[in-house]
């Protein structure tokens, strides 16, 4: 996959300007489930060859505890076979992993302006939380016609990283040439950090802690090449293993794990 940045210098001045209209939050200050009004929930197995079982309303996978929103990852380890028979013959039964991902596809998209999430992470080899958005017009369209934005993306066993990326349909980690950046951070595992996206019509430009660190320009009109000019929905996830989270495997010593997220905001 390229490592591509492009930046424009006048992006640089971009953070900030100009009055904020906030139209959509979650401070997550009532405790029990996520306000189902926000927010609701991927289930299965869905995507990326990951390992884990998205939950829907179980808490103790995802809940708003002390002015969080916790999501939180289990295992199990697989049970021994009971006979000889069961072990010669029946499917073997596998390591299970359970984990949440909460989405607002069920309502209206979010159009241009700023999305701000302040979360900390969870750590340790085979974790791949994700803090993304996904074009309102997938189910008609597919993947990757709809547009992704990868506002946060981290994997366990690159600790000190966090990674943003744009998928299109001409430019996606299938082709080889999806636009992407990584940042070091400090202290991911203890410290609370803000990541955040602007979108305009020209420009998509990432920010952790308000430092700009990655800009992607419009390179043209076609929906091929910008499929962002549509409302898109929030997802936030944390993924076992998989593609990219389980490269180099699953600790399972490291369990439970706890994605924690402060807030969600987001900016006309």
């Amino acid at each position: 996959m390229y490592h591509i940045l492009i930046i424009s210098i006048f992006a640089l001045f971009s953070v900030n300007v100009g009055a904020k209209e906030l139209i959509w939050s979650d401070e997550f200050d009532i405790d029990g489930l996520p306000d189902p009004a926000k927010w609701h929930y991927e289930k299965g197995y869905i995507r990326n060859g990951e390992a884990q079982h998205y939950q829907e309303k179980n808490s103790a996978n995802s809940r708003v505890k002390n002015g969080y929103l916790i999501i939180e990852s289990h295992y199990q380890a697989a049970k021994k076979p009971q006979s000889v028979w069961q072990y010669l013959f029946d499917d073997q039964p596998k390591d299970s992993y359970t984990s949440a991902s909460l989405t607002t596809e069920h309502i209206p998209g979010f159009g241009n302006g700023r999305i701000e999430v302040r979360a900390k992470l969870p750590q340790g080899r085979g974790v791949w939380p994700a803090i993304w958005l996904l074009g309102s017009n997938i189910k008609k369209v597919g993947w990757p016609m709809s547009g992704e934005i990868d506002i946060m993306e981290y994997v366990g066993f690159d600790p000190n990283q966090v990674h943003s990326a744009i998928h299109t349909n001409a430019r996606n980690h299938n082709k080889g040439n999806a636009l992407n950046a990584s940042l070091v951070v400090d202290d991911l595992s203890n410290k609370f950090h803000i990541y955040s996206v602007e979108r305009t019509n020209k420009r998509i430009d990432f920010y952790v802690d308000n430092t700009l660190h990655f800009s992607y320009q419009k390179e043209d009109n076609s929906a091929s090449s910008w499929p962002f000019n549509q409302p898109m929905y929030l997802i936030i996830n944390l993924a076992i293993g998989g593609g990219w989270g389980g490269k180099k495997g699953i600790d399972n010593t490291i369990f439970p794990q706890q994605f924690f997220i402060d807030y969600v905001r987001v900016y006309k």
